[in-house]
């Protein structure tokens, strides 16, 4: 290792206090990196990896421009690093020695709130997990917004449901839950998703001293409440530990006030339409499986929201679908008042699309992490207002009025107070002057005429000494080391003035000053270091006066960020010709006429989709069985059946010409096929488990999609699972169900259990070759159409030839033994011919 001047002494000391973070060390105009952080920053980052001494003494460094710190903060943010950002806390002039230094904030991933650092339309959620007991408690918080929510559950299962759906960007855990294991890992070792979500999301293990009541004390404490009761908290007593673990990271990272987390709600999860991390997969809410994209995905379809915070709400609704049909109706009322209004929606869109992300501009202002562009964004916004509220005044829905009811006066006073302090085009940063307008402050005013007066002192001396020497490429700089100077080429050296005083020597010139140059930089420079910071105090001032309003002001961001998600749902289905679906609160019949896939609909486009009507009757088609080759569309069925229900219940209209809908509260979906070979399951484990899952926790309210039960093994096993998983679905669950399936003989059930129903894809035949109609009809498929299927995918014609030959044969013996299925290793040596029904 190096020898350890004071400064290497210094960095040791503060790099001791934050082993788990890459410190940012600021030496001069450079934040330096050494020893092991240099090594990973170098490789994460691609800079030059230097060093200083020598084998094993040598010391690795990196360093990058301050100035550009924010890129290189968020490459290392976005591969799951922390960074400790260490600055110097005095002026280098002031003091003697070592200057000093300390970590004024540690930037992790999910305590992020620059907007550059974010995604616009996503969250970034910091989540807690502890554990009372038998239960378990989830908090999680968006620090950019300051969204706090906390929920206590019973299992560890509902435990990664939720750390799913939320997502979140980094996740702090309990040591309680497994003293040996502290990593979500331990919740559920076996589950493929949880792995999924631990490889990829940083988790820090704390140590769980949060009992209840000290909880209780730091959580009144923090909201300034007498009693939690006021916010709600008390049924979710489990999870007040991991509010508080939150609140304690935010501090020791943020190392500031979080004035914007003024408030904290609990929920439940039975308040919602519970989806799992294998339905949100297979129906894509809000990206695909093939590449994980956007585009493709529900949200892709269902998103033209202006604004980033609409964009987040209209995310949350998508995987937060409402079970209260009251709530559900509310929002339909609001989408159908829009839809009818072409004026409306054409007056809002034009006003909203001018507002900023309001949310994390309040956000960066209460944590004083704002600059003067931030408090301009705002105030633009909120001059928004008034028209916003006058489009609006005759609505009759209650969400569509609740912009006229937010700070109304709050709004127009931080209008007047940013007009009248700030410029109306600020420079970014805050501490370099250019933010306050000259009329504001009369001393700030005088100030910056004095530097004013200087400078162009200044800019007529070139001239005046050209004149005075004969000097004619004689000129005068500034520099921020050397200060003013006056430069002679060596050429002209001879005739510089008597009263130059020689100050640098360049290869090609001379640097010179005159006492009265030496006077006027002193006094350019002292005024331009008060104005300064002038006006950064009264920046600062400004930023505290709008900070007090943040309550006020989150809660009109997310009265416009639901008016931006309506007005998208209004525009998407009228772009799309979607219609306005009748909810029932009771199980009831499911009547949707020429239903069509939203997604692939907008794919292919609104003429080439063949639409379908879906009718599932209690009484007669509560579980329909589909079959039909691949391609066919069973799937595209099976999922739009799904994406409606799911649309209804977020308040959106749905792409039907008609729908009857009654509400659910679970949708599952087992489709396609996929192993998990990390752990050892094959895709029939990986099959057979997702269906347990199903059958366990499906009650008579939820929709259930199954695709190819028992494809993973062999013919008799998979088709005796198939028929036993049905018949119990129709049984004992007795959910609305769409099963499909490639074994003909189960379509048999529907004869033996009222209330099942074949249905089957229709199939144009030309010879050999087939076309596929995509129109669901009644009754089951007679035939299987493989070989086609694989003739159109592009199969070498000598395998399609060969393929038929063994169909053919295989159904000789087939007949022979009187149609009953069978597989190699076990093929009944005597059937009676008459025995064609196996159910």
């Amino acid at each position: 290792m190096a020898d350890q001047t004071p400064m290497l002494k210094q960095y040791l000391s503060i790099k001791e206090r934050h082993q788990d973070a890459i410190l940012f060390f600021r030496l001069g105009d450079f934040y330096e990196m050494f020893f092991d952080d240099a090594v990973k920053a170098s490789k994460e980052l691609d800079l030059v990896l230097t060093g200083r001494g020598k084998d094993e003494k040598r010391m690795p460094m990196c360093g990058i421009p301050f100035h550009a710190a924010e890129n290189y903060i968020a490459k290392l943010i976005d591969r799951g690093y922390k960074v400790a950002i260490c600055e110097q806390v005095e002026d280098p002039k002031a003091g003697k020695g070592i200057v000093k230094r300390e970590v004024i904030r540690i930037v992790t991933p999910g305590t992020v709130i620059e907007a550059n650092l974010l995604t616009e339309k996503a969250n970034n959620y910091l989540a807690a997990i502890t554990k009372e007991k038998n239960k378990y408690g989830l908090a999680y918080i968006d620090a950019s917004t300051g969204e706090f929510k906390i929920t206590e559950l019973d299992s560890k299962e509902k435990v990664l449901d939720e750390i799913n759906r939320i997502n979140p960007a980094e996740l702090l855990v309990s040591d309680l839950i497994d003293s040996s294991k502290p990593e979500t890992e331990s919740l559920g070792s076996d589950e493929k998703r949880n792995r999924e979500f631990h490889s990829q999301v940083p988790q820090t293990s704390f140590k769980d001293t949060y009992d209840i009541e000290n909880a209780e004390e730091r959580l009144k404490e923090t909201f300034e409440v007498s009693s939690l009761s006021s916010f709600g908290l008390d049924s979710v007593k489990s999870a007040w530990g991991a509010a508080v673990a939150i609140l304690d990271y935010l501090k020791e990272t943020q190392k500031t006030a979080l004035n914007h987390i003024n408030n904290i709600k609990p929920y439940h999860p039975s308040q919602f339409m519970f989806i799992d991390a294998a339905t949100r997969r297979n129906l894509e809410l809000v990206k695909t499986i093939r590449d994980k994209s956007y585009k493709g995905s529900l949200l892709w379809v269902l998103d033209k929201t202006k604004t980033s915070m609409g964009g987040r709400k209209l995310r949350q609704w998508v995987l937060q679908p409402l079970l209260e049909a009251e709530k559900i109706n509310q929002r339909l009322d609001a989408v159908s008042e829009l839809f009818d209004s072409a004026e409306m929606r054409a007056e809002l869109a034009q006003e909203i699309e001018n507002i900023s992300d309001i949310e994390r501009v309040v956000g960066r202002i209460a944590s004083a992490k704002a600059n003067a562009r931030d408090l301009i964004a705002l105030k633009e916004s909120l001059q928004r207002l008034p028209k916003i509220r006058d489009v609006l005044k005759d609505c009759k829905s209650e969400l569509l009025k609740e912009p006229r009811r937010s700070a109304s006066g709050s709004a127009e006073e931080i209008i007047e107070l940013i007009s009248k302090v700030i410029v109306d085009e600020p420079p970014l940063t805050i501490k370099e002057g250019g933010l306050i307008k000259s009329d504001y402050d009369p001393e700030i005013n005088k100030i910056k005429q004095a530097a004013r007066e200087g400078k162009e002192w200044i800019a007529r001396l070139e001239n005046e000494e050209r004149k005075r020497s004969g000097i004619k490429s004689l000129k005068v700089g500034y520099t921020k080391v050397f200060g003013y100077y006056i430069e002679i080429t060596k050429s002209n050296l001879a005739q510089a003035p008597d009263d130059y005083i020689r100050k640098q020597t360049l290869v090609n010139a001379e640097r010179f000053i005159t006492p009265e140059l030496k006077d006027k930089e002193s006094l350019i420079l002292n005024a331009d270091e008060r104005m300064k910071e002038m006006e950064y105090r009264a920046f600062c001032g400004v930023r505290e006066r709008i900070a007090i309003k943040t309550a006020e002001l989150q809660k009109l961001a997310d009265s416009l960020a639901q008016i931006d998600v309506l007005l998208s749902l209004a525009e998407v289905a009228i772009e799309n010709h979607y219609c306005k679906p009748e909810m029932r609160a009771v199980i009831c019949d499911m009547r949707v006429v020429e239903s069509r896939h939203p997604v692939v609909e907008k794919t292919l486009g609104a003429h080439q989709f063949v639409p379908n009507d879906i009718e599932l009757d209690e009484a007669e088609s509560r579980f329909l069985l589909i079959t039909g080759p691949n391609m066919a569309g069973k799937s595209t069925y099976m999922r739009q059946v799904a994406l409606i229900a799911l649309m209804a219940q977020i308040g959106s209209f749905v792409p039907a010409n008609e729908a009857e809908l009654c509400l659910v509260d679970r949708i599952f979906t087992r489709i396609g096929a996929m192993d998990d070979i990390f752990s050892g399951q094959s895709t029939f484990m990986m099959e057979m488990t997702e269906t347990a899952n199903i059958l366990n926790n499906a009650t008579d309210k939820s929709l259930i999609i199954l695709d190819e039960i028992g494809r993973g093994t062999a013919t008799f096993d998979g088709m005796s699972i198939a028929a036993a998983v049905a018949e119990y679905i129709h049984a004992k669950i007795k959910a609305k169900t769409l099963f499909a399936t490639h074994y003909h003989e189960i379509t048999q059930l529907a004869d033996k259990h009222a209330g099942m129903k074949n249905l089957n894809v229709l199939i144009k035949e030309e010879g050999d070759h087939v076309t596929f109609l995509h129109k669901i009809v009644e009754g089951p498929a007679d035939r299987s159409y493989g070989i086609q299927v694989a003739k159109l995918a592009g199969l070498p014609k000598e395998v399609v030839k060969r393929a038929k030959e063994v169909y053919d044969k295989l159904e000789m013996v087939e007949n022979d033994l009187g149609n009953v299925p069978r597989r190699a290793s076990r093929v009944p040596k005597k059937v009676d011919k008459k025995q064609t029904t196996l159910f």
